[in-house]
């Protein structure tokens, strides 16, 4: 049978690094849901709070949007 994790029981592979950015570059929840709006995708403070706890699947629109607000590649996002 197919699962759809990580072998750590999370539903995306960013979500570590979307929270470890954000906190690095001191910005809140809310002020990356209210970028991600500004790009065009509706997120908001709850959704980027599963993102990054793993929680939520993450879809490849959301993440050319995550690389494009958060100013990372794909790679950086997506590493482990």
């Amino acid at each position: 049978m197919f699962i759809n994790k990580t072998k750590d029981g999370l539903n995306n592979l960013c979500g570590k690094n979307i929270a470890k950015y954000r906190k690095s570059v001191k910005i809140s929840q809310r002020q990356l849901a209210d970028q991600m709006q500004v790009f065009g995708l509706d997120l908001d403070k709850n959704a980027i709070q599963r993102i990054e706890a793993g929680k939520r699947f993450v879809t490849d629109i959301e993440l050319v949007a995550f690389s494009n607000v958060l100013k990372m590649s794909f790679e950086e996002l997506l590493s482990s």
